[in-house]
């Protein structure tokens, strides 16, 4: 079992990560939740994925697709929670991937005005990205994830033999997330992280978002010219195209497929911008390539609704901005000509 802390003070938690490691929940419920916690709330889907926390419990099945990652379904995990009777004495276990963590987290920061809730992660992309960092939030119909909160986990679990379960749409949609982490600096050994076993590559990757938000949880540098230097905006690189995508496409192409494409499209950006050189945008086309994903827009997505679409992009503080490559690696960038963001577009179409 790997485990990889993430340092944030009082706040601080463990991920545990490796084969097996859900089985260790009750452990870690013991470990981490306040001894007064009476009974845990267990928010899944209908994954036939068994956990014991230790202690009482009852399920909740929420239901499967971005659809459902809504204020409704929010709403109607909250009212279950009432019925049941939690209190701030109790907790939240939110099995399953990032959607399902992003819903039940958010569930538990506003429930009471926030309960401890702790993740078992099923997915790559949530053991790597989604369950990691305390982010959670839904969809509205303007764009993805612009309701949220920040509510640190108690802890994560990131099993990896149920990594062996998923099917290929789910996995290729992890393998996304984890080609942007070959930008953000690999594994923090220097080992090629395509080189590694499964484990060490969701080790390696938690070990980088924990850093990452252990330096900035709230996103306190957002935005270039803050004067703070890079934070925790780096974690989007790829993701400005993406979401765009997934919003005009209405989730027809998976998450971290359109991260995929966006990775692409940013180091397109970059050498427009003179960035970056010929070598380093086929360095990022190398690596999309090597993990079998996506390196063009899907096709009938107009070029100017998706570009409109950047300026909703969490990240638009100062009119859009990007998370782009560069001679100090990744790092926010404003103020991008229209033009470069349009000439960059037609070579991912």
């Amino acid at each position: 079992m790997i485990v990889v802390p993430v340092g944030l003070g009082e706040r601080a938690y463990e991920v545990l990560v490796g084969p097996g490691a859900r089985h260790e929940l009750a452990s870690l419920v013991a470990r981490a939740l306040p001894d007064t916690v009476r009974r845990v709330a267990v928010v899944t889907q209908d994954l036939g994925i068994e956990v014991d926390p230790g202690v009482e419990h009852r399920t909740f099945t929420i239901p499967s697709g971005e659809e459902a990652k809504s204020m409704a379904t929010v709403e109607a995990l909250c009212s279950g929670f009432a019925r049941w009777g939690m209190s701030r004495r109790d907790a939240v276990v939110a099995v399953g991937g990032g959607m399902v963590t992003d819903v039940g987290g958010f569930a538990a920061s506003v429930y009471h005005r926030g309960i401890p809730v702790v993740h078992v992660s099923t997915t790559l992309l949530g053991q790597i990205d989604a369950a990691i960092g305390g982010k959670t939030g839904v969809n509205l119909a303007e764009g993805k994830n612009l309701v949220g909160t920040f509510w640190q986990p108690s802890g994560v679990i990131c099993d990896t033999d149920l990594l062996e379960t998923l099917p290929p749409g789910e996995w290729r949609s992890g393998l996304g997330e984890l080609a942007k982490y070959h930008f953000l600096g690999g594994d923090p050994d220097g080992r090629a992280l395509d080189a590694l076993a499964i484990d060490e590559q969701v080790a390696a990757c938690v070990r980088i978002k924990a850093a990452v938000v252990a330096a900035d949880e709230r996103e306190a540098a957002l935005g270039a010219g803050s004067g703070r230097g890079p934070g925790r905006e780096v974690l989007n690189y790829g993701h400005t195209l993406a979401h765009a995508i997934e919003t005009a496409g209405g989730y027809g192409m998976r998450h971290g497929e359109a991260v995929a494409v966006g990775l692409v499209y940013a180091a397109e950006l970059a050498r427009e911008l003179g960035r970056i050189d010929d070598a380093r945008v086929a360095e990022h086309r190398r690596v999309v390539a090597g993990y079998d994903l996506p390196m063009r827009v899907p096709d009938g997505l107009a070029g100017d609704e998706l570009i409109d679409l950047f300026g909703r992009d969490k990240k638009a503080l100062d009119g859009i901005t990007f998370v782009l490559d560069g001679p100090d690696g990744v790092e926010p960038v404003t103020g991008v000509a229209r033009a470069a963001m349009e000439a960059a577009l037609e070579r991912v179409r």
